[in-house]
């Protein structure tokens, strides 16, 4: 336990100082209230634009607060996923390559400490930026639009929380089994794919499936998803979860040898 509050210290420090604390919030603010925003000056935005005829008048059917906080998570399941693992594709492939895991291996050390510091910093950040970028979506709805039930919404990050955590932890484990970020980012990249589009063909029979986390995320907003469902893809997402954190651990451990020197 002593070795892994060190080392969880040294992540801390270390994403101060390569400014993932600050920089990644602010990209998951700015998804978040773009949708709001964007929707609300549309009109003014394409009169502006000058790419209307004439005399020409649109009407815009105005979005129900529950249409734009979906758009707001899909903004996150795209752009913020993409820019979670551009973040964390090197935490570990990258100490290897550039040599400064050195300092840790010569030393008596736990690899799971090792490998569970550098996740709950990441999942801490990763959350709390997505908390945030929730919340100012919320904040900018109600103002432009209507005010949707708080409960509703806490749900939804909830439920969306899981998904998140197992992409990133994907994304740890890639970083400790490949030799450099750019390919744990596409394998991280290329498995998100996979499960997206194999849900895509056959997801109507699995409907346990972690990959329709964000899917029933979403249905906490209009009422609520089928619980047994639900409750299915949470466990399997938990264990998907625990498996890819004990991979990694193992996959630390046995590329030690190939840090840099």
């Amino acid at each position: 336990m002593k070795q892994f509050s060190i080392l969880l210290q040294k992540e801390w420090r270390e994403n101060i100082r390569n400014y993932k604390i600050f920089w990644i919030p602010c990209v998951f603010i700015l998804l978040g209230i773009t949708e709001p925003v964007v929707n609300y000056f549309m009109p003014q935005i394409l009169e502006a634009s000058g790419g209307l005829p004439e005399g020409a008048v649109f009407e815009f059917p105005t979005p129900s607060p529950e249409q734009i906080l979906m758009a707001v998570m899909g903004q996150f399941q795209t752009i913020g996923i993409v820019v979670l693992i551009l973040a964390y594709m090197g935490t570990i492939a990258g100490e290897r390559k550039s040599g400064t895991a050195t300092l840790l291996y010569v030393r008596p050390l736990s690899f799971l400490s090792y490998f569970l510091s550098k996740w709950t910093m990441a999942a801490a950040i990763s959350l709390i930026s997505l908390w945030i970028g929730f919340l100012a979506g919320y904040y900018y709805t109600s103002l432009f639009f209507e005010t949707l039930e708080f409960r509703g919404l806490l749900q939804m990050m909830g439920s969306y929380s899981v998904w998140i955590v197992l992409i990133l932890t994907l994304t740890l484990a890639a970083s400790a089994i490949l030799p450099n970020g750019g390919l744990a980012a596409a394998a991280a990249f290329g498995v998100y794919v996979l499960v997206q589009s194999a849900d895509g063909l056959f997801g109507t029979n699995w409907a346990f499936s972690p990959v329709k986390l964000p899917e029933y995320a979403a249905a906490w907003l209009t009422g609520s998803p089928n619980l047994g469902d639900f409750g299915g893809a949470i466990g399997l997402a938990a264990l998907a979860i625990l498996g890819l954190m004990g991979l990694g651990s193992w996959a630390a451990r046995k590329n030690k040898a190939k840090t840099k020197i």
